[in-house]
């Protein structure tokens, strides 16, 4: 066909489609003249949404006028989600009235709960009847006459066919008084609609939630990190009494739990909602993944590392920060120079790193001012035994250091944190926000735990602390008794079920750290492997081992080119260190493989190898990881571990299981795929 055919052709199916709505259109007007309850304005808000039901969209009607407790005129279900929706055929909406909408909405949300809906796809919606519209009022969505149909056919993609049509039933049978209306399967032209007995099964709770996470495994993973399992729908609706606490095994859902409950607290309050993680890359995903997810609430969630918000929070307050990293360091390694490498230090440790994070994790990070704090504190995973004199030796080391940074001006991350936090009890204002949520909670310092504690202190529903004490990939810890932190009854709960990964991954990677008991937050003592239950049964794990470096390269971009076409966008390779990051990005970039840095990523699908740091793929997952040389960080450590001497087994000890644990959060990212790579020669 030539190319005025296919325009000829085109402007066919042009009219052809013209005719088609025209035909709807008129259908559903003469149908909507049969609710007589209504005026006339009402009646074209509902012939708009009749038109809908000729899309597959599922509409139900409620027929009373008087006597409503609840203003619901309809219940919408349709791709986008379910709408509660009320038509206002005069005046303004007032407070009573929008409280009832509201109402009507929570019972929606309640109802749809036991399906797997998060309550950010139910939407509460104002129509105007003859007015044009467009505004919110609150997690009220205002729209005239004329808006509700194009907003409603804009709305993202949430739900397919077979779930639209369970999910209406579902509420047919929680609002009885609702009855289903669809455009007259006679009317011209007009698409038969899908019809089905009550015994064809399609009404499954369990059928239906398998087939959502079905569904959720082949979209892109940054669809499926938005995916709320049903058994986890509630602790998003909770109502906590005070600080909670959401910890569980690594693939669990506990981001995906902490967005929708960020989305779900944004859309009941009016302020505004802190979200913190340590990693300074994870905020930029969230973000997206929450955009995603609740648009018309994600300009109200502040998502932001913990050190960027509090330099921020500082500035506004007028205290100055000269936060200089490159400066501290050098502060440091003249303070080891000049009491650190001839004390009694150098023979548990010659290497400065550790006792760098001795002062920056134990001493600093909680806080201590004092030696006599420092003589007794429980250095939490730090397995030197240090004796008195020993504590000494630190605390000289502490001071030189404090000395030499103070001369220079200048502040370290540590600084930061302990300033926001003496200026938010200095000055105790309203709260700037309605919550905080913690996500990856174990990597912060007990210091910083604080301050976020001080945002909101123990009002209901105000804290929400979220991470595994097993995925911890810094040194030190705390307890969240250390913090002044009360987590008690329901407020304390833990995932147990892995949506992510497959047995085989799980298996791999829980063999790493099987013999690493750890101590949680809480202070329990946990066993390395955790028992824990499977949804996911189809990821592979892949290991290849060559004699030489050269060998498995060539092996590792053979297999990163066998992936099917659009793949890459859910693929990710981790090394253990920056010096492997450069070797890989030389090595994919001349081999013609697009790259995407994970300090760059911000949860947008891009056709590209993430690649990054295993500490750099905290809190995010992918279809595929590849670990190239996985096991070399275990037998060798990295150059900066050992630099400057050789470790004791106390510290060597401490070490490999850092390191144990780092390689357990690289493997547990994988959902599909984990190739792993070794070089024996």
């Amino acid at each position: 066909m030539g190319a005025g055919g296919a325009a000829s052709q085109r402007a066919q199916d042009a009219r052809r489609q013209e005719r088609l709505l025209r035909e709807q259109w008129q259908a559903a007007r003469r149908q909507a003249l049969g609710w007589e309850a209504a005026g006339d304005g009402e009646q074209r808000v509902l012939a708009q949404l009749l038109v809908l039901t000729a899309r597959g969209w599922r509409l139900l009607v409620d027929r009373r006028r008087a006597g409503r407790t609840a203003h619901a005129d309809m219940l919408l279900v349709g791709p986008g989600g379910v709408f509660v929706i009320d038509v206002m055929a005069d005046g303004e909406p007032g407070d009573e009235h929008a409280a009832k909408l509201l109402a009507a909405t929570k019972a929606a949300e309640s109802a749809v709960a036991s399906l797997g809906m998060s309550p950010v796809a139910v939407q509460p919606l104002m129509v105007f009847a003859g007015r044009r519209y467009d505004a919110d009022l609150g997690r009220i969505r205002l729209l005239g006459e004329q808006e509700v149909g194009p907003a409603l056919l804009s709305q993202q993609r949430r739900l397919r066919a077979e779930s639209v049509r369970a999910i209406a039933d579902h509420l047919q049978r929680v609002f009885p008084h609702h009855g289903p209306t669809a455009v007259d399967p006679e009317a011209p032209s007009a698409p038969e609609p899908h019809r089905h007995s009550s015994s064809d099964g399609l009404f499954d709770l369990e059928g239906l939630r398998d087939a959502a996470l079905k569904a959720a495994m082949h979209e892109p993973i940054e669809q499926w990190m938005t995916f709320l399992h049903p058994d986890q729908v509630t602790l998003v609706r909770r109502n906590w009494s005070g600080p909670a606490r959401i910890s569980g095994p690594a693939g669990t859902g506990k981001t995906v739990v902490a967005l929708h409950r960020a989305a779900h607290l944004a859309r009941r309050t009016t302020g505004r909602i802190l979200y913190v993680t340590f990693a300074n890359n994870l905020p930029r995903v969230q973000s997206t993944f929450l955009k995603t997810m609740a648009p018309a609430v994600a300009d109200r969630v502040d998502f932001r590392s913990l050190h960027s918000w509090a330099q921020e929070f500082l500035q506004e307050r007028g205290v100055p920060v000269r936060l200089h990293g490159d400066k501290a360091e050098t502060a440091f390694s003249l303070a080891w120079k000049h009491v650190g490498r001839e004390s009694a230090l150098a023979e548990l440790d010659p290497a400065p790193a550790y006792w760098h994070e001795e002062i920056d994790y134990v001493i600093k990070g909680r806080g201590l001012t004092r030696f006599e704090e420092y003589a007794t504190v429980p250095r939490r995973r730090r397995k030197a035994s240090l004796h008195r004199t020993h504590r000494q030796s630190v605390w000289k080391l502490y001071q030189e250091y404090e000395a030499l940074r103070s001369e220079r001006g200048v502040h370290d991350f540590n600084d930061v944190l302990s300033l926001a936090l003496a200026e938010a009890a200095r000055r105790r204002e309203r709260p700037p926000y309605a919550g905080v949520i913690v996500d990856e909670v174990q990597d912060l310092t007990l210091v910083g735990v604080r301050l976020l504690h001080a945002l909101v202190g123990d009002a209901p529903n105000g804290l929400l602390l979220v991470g595994d004490g097993q995925q911890t990939v810094y040194p030190g810890g705390f307890r969240l008794t250390d913090a002044g932190i009360d987590i008690r009854g329901d407020r304390g709960q833990v995932l147990r079920t892995n949506y992510r990964n497959s047995k085989q991954i799980l298996d791999a990677a829980l063999t790493v750290v099987a013999d690493d008991a750890f101590e949680d937050l809480d202070g329990m003592r946990t066993p390395g492997r955790r028992d824990v239950d499977l949804t996911y049964h189809d990821g592979d794990v892949v290991r290849v081992t060559r004699p030489a470096l050269d060998a498995h390269d060539g092996e590792l971009l053979n297999a990163l080119r066998s992936l099917p076409d659009g793949a890459l966008a859910d693929t990710a390779l981790l090394c253990p260190s920056m010096r492997a990051i450069g070797h890989y990005q030389r090595l994919l970039t001349q081999a013609g493989i697009a790259v995407c840095q994970l300090e760059h990523y911000d949860g947008r699908a891009v056709d590209a190898v993430k690649l990054g740091t295993y500490r750099r793929a905290k809190g995010l997952e992918f279809k595929n990881v590849f670990l190239p040389q996985h096991d070399a960080v275990l037998a060798n450590g990295t150059q900066a571990d050992t630099a400057g001497g050789t470790e004791t087994p106390q510290t060597a000890r401490e070490r490999e299981e850092l390191r144990r644990s780092q390689l357990f959060v690289a493997m547990t990212r994988a959902r599909d795929l984990l190739w792993l790579g070794s070089v024996s020669g």
